[in-house]
């Protein structure tokens, strides 16, 4: 299915009325944000960064040592960047993918299976020992095919599914269209394994979890700069100090303090719809009872999810990266964008045309050339950091902030001797270089989606090469 490049004046109307908010942050529970630090203050580990990241690197470090002084430091507010912008996907995976595992770490791909297994069994466990309101269901991700040579991709991901024991299944489009009603559908993929979930507010349940086991928060509060000082390492902000022993780096795609991680992470923009509420005859009209997460399988995907209110998140399709790996508040507004996915929607969904969306948001994702999280130090061991999650955060952050953890405590353990652990991603070329093979390879994707996935010799060397560009 070709999705077009222009839309419909009926397309414009049903964004005309949207609010430039992430709806999972437009949330009358929303915490209220902890004061900044406005001292001198000492502490056992210092986390800079309030998404999942740090949340967890917080909770974790304190449910394995209840005595140790844990000091987070978030820019903004908790859950403000991509924790409260995503699709609200919690994957099982850590490898982006089994294609991605096994082209990576073919060796450590069922152990890293497992380990991801265990990790979104931990995540649902915190959810229930916490009492953590986020709507989370085990419902599963169908992958679409839209166009006919992706009837046999999606086979073949089922086949290699079931070689690693992970539960999927092949719905052929009749099967497809009764579970979920749409042209476009013309084939289907479950994998039953992963959960779907509201971000922001597992974010919030998080940090007040974080705050009953004393994790000390100071919202409002930027990291300036970063020195070491013998034994500790010392955290410039704006009104105050943190002398820290050990150091949890959780920024995500903003501008890392340590200078070289630009090299090995992109910031791309991600953009995202919400619909009102659907009426029963709209329900009815597309079914959709299981609430399980879509993504069609094109380089220029589309996700979606139905909420448990009954409305559509509708994201994806582009992947903006601006010169200089810019970051910025203006950048989350992006008409065109908003344009297409609501074309894209209602050619998805013919039979919900007259529906409007409420919300339109933008976020800015970590992209890595390995398209999975990766880890390092700096400080002689006292700073660890993770990043480059492009797209999988939600469930991979957990995993991400116990490996950082395992890599602070300076001991060899099961997780620091991993090879995904222990590898780094192919870094980007650096400006002015950057930009031009970016847009290049944006369009090469393009390209390859309207011509039955054909690959020019660019994506062809990039395959080659273990390279990408993702969102």
């Amino acid at each position: 299915m070709f999705f077009s490049t222009t839309p419909r004046p009926e397309s414009l109307r049903a964004i005309a009325d949207v609010k430039h908010v992430p709806y999972w942050l437009d949330d009358p529970s929303k915490p209220e944000p902890t004061p900044p630090l406005t001292t001198q203050i000492q502490t056992d580990l210092a986390i800079i960064g309030g998404g999942f990241t740090g949340l967890w690197t917080a909770l974790q470090a304190k449910q394995a040592d209840p005595n140790r002084d844990v000091v987070l430091l978030e820019a903004g507010e908790v859950a403000i960047g991509a924790s409260g912008r995503n699709g609200g996907f919690c994957a099982a995976s850590l490898t982006h993918g089994i294609d991605n595992g096994r082209s990576r770490w073919a060796k450590e791909l069922p152990k890293l299976i497992q380990l991801g297994n265990e990790n979104l069994d931990g995540i649902e466990a915190t959810i229930k020992q916490f009492n953590i309101d986020c709507d989370f269901i085990r419902s599963g991700e169908v992958g679409i095919a839209n166009e006919e040579h992706q009837i046999a991709e999606l086979r073949e991901e089922v086949e290699l599914a079931a070689q690693y024991g992970i539960p999927a299944k092949f719905f052929d489009q009749k099967e497809m269209q009764a579970r979920i009603n749409s042209p476009a559908f013309l084939a289907g993929a479950i994998e039953m394994s992963n959960a779907m979930l509201n971000p922001a507010r597992l974010a919030w349940g998080l940090k007040q979890a974080c705050l009953q086991l004393g994790v000390r928060f100071f919202e409002g509060t930027p990291v300036t700069a970063l020195e070491e000082r013998r034994e500790h390492l010392i955290l410039k902000t704006p009104q105050g100090q943190v002398e820290a022993r050990k150091v949890a780096l959780a920024t995500n795609a903003f501008p890392p303090l340590l200078k070289h991680l630009s090299l090995y992470v992109v910031p791309v923009y991600d953009y995202v719809l919400m619909t009102e509420p659907l009426s029963k005859a709209q329900h009815d009209a597309i079914g959709w009872y299981g609430r399980e997460g879509l993504s069609d399988i094109n380089n220029q995907f589309h996700y979606s999810q139905m909420t448990s209110d009954g409305r559509i998140l509708w994201g994806g399709y582009d992947a903006i990266y601006h010169r200089n790996n810019q970051v910025a508040p203006h950048l989350e507004n992006r008409p065109a964008s908003f344009g297409l996915l609501a074309e894209h929607f209602f050619q998805t969904f013919p039979q919900l045309e007259g529906l409007r969306f409420t919300h339109a948001w933008g976020g800015v994702i970590d992209t890595c050339s390995r398209y999975a999280v990766f880890w390092g130090k700096a400080y002689g061991g006292k700073l660890a950091y993770a990043m480059g999650y492009t797209g999988l955060g939600v469930g991979t952050s957990r995993f991400g902030a116990r490996v950082m953890l395992n890599l602070l405590s300076g001991e060899k353990t099961e997780l620091t001797e991993l090879q995904m652990v222990k590898s780094k991603p192919f870094p980007f070329p650096p400006e002015p270089f950057r930009s031009p093979i970016i847009n290049f390879t944006r369009w090469s994707m393009e390209q390859a989606d309207k011509n039955q996935g054909k690959r020019n010799l660019w994506l062809k060397t990039l395959d080659a090469l273990g390279l990408g560009f993702d969102s």
